[in-house]
């Protein structure tokens, strides 16, 4: 079994304890992660690889680091921790960066994650809710499951809600290896649908109901032709740039 490194452990606690997944939502970053509360859709983590020279640390390789949110009543004593760092590219007052390797306990980076799971939950003004519609791109494995035979039943399926979706945004669904392509186009028609499931390894606790509104072909959409605008891997629900939107829905007519 593969050792999971601290990135992997964090990803494996905040989707079992907040019940979220990260999201990639930069193609020339592909290896940043963001995580974000389900019900305000704010950020509270935010994980990356960078310089260790940026931080100040000596060495010309690479380290992976996550942005916390932190009280800054909390943030004077907590950078007094080896390992914690003020934030890289967020507001320094609110928010604090951890080293991911080793460096820091992982009890005490969970915790932090606690700490920022609840930060990120307060609202002195409420949320905004998004009224327009987004286009979506999600990862699917044929080898755990044949979405192909949920279509054909009844046109939908029901698909485990890891983002902000509302009713209308398009879905396309990314078929990985060894299909490696975007084989079909939804429209969310029903979202927040509770959904307990839990078989140790995969949980829902939210849902969301996808109408099947196109199929492509392999040869439509493959990952080598997605690169060239600028999607080079698909490992969590994410937006999808404007110009691949734009030819997916070319390829459909639209």
């Amino acid at each position: 079994m593969k050792r999971l490194d601290m990135r992997d452990k964090v990803f494996k606690y905040a989707a079992e304890t907040f019940g979220t997944e990260p999201e990639y939502l930069w193609s020339r970053l592909p290896d940043c992660a963001v995580l974000r509360r389900r019900d305000n859709d704010k950020w509270f983590a935010v994980i990356m690889d960078v310089k260790a020279s940026k931080l100040g640390l000596s060495g010309q390789g690479k380290t992976d680091i996550i942005d916390i949110k932190c009280s800054p009543l909390m943030t004077g004593s907590l950078l007094g921790i080896k390992g914690i760092f003020p934030a890289f590219h967020m507001n320094k007052e609110n928010w604090i960066t951890v080293l991911l390797d080793g460096t820091v306990d992982e009890k005490q980076i969970m915790s932090l994650l606690d700490m920022s799971y609840e930060l990120a939950g307060q609202s002195g003004s409420g949320k905004r809710l998004r009224t327009e519609p987004k286009d979506w791109l999600i990862p699917a494995a044929p080898a755990m499951y044949d979405v192909e035979q949920d279509f054909r039943r009844d046109g939908t399926i029901i698909w485990k809600q890891t983002s902000n979706m509302i009713v209308g945004d398009t879905v396309y669904i990314y078929m990985a290896a060894p299909i490696s392509a975007v084989m079909y186009r939804c429209e969310a028609v029903e979202v927040n649908i509770p959904y307990n499931y839990d078989d140790g390894k995969y949980r829902i606790k939210k849902a969301v109901k996808l109408r099947l509104v196109h199929r492509y072909s392999e040869d439509d959409m493959p990952l080598a032709k997605m690169k060239d605008f600028g999607v080079a891997a698909v490992r969590g629900a994410r937006g999808v740039p404007n110009t691949l939107a734009c030819e997916l829905k070319r390829l459909c007519g639209k």
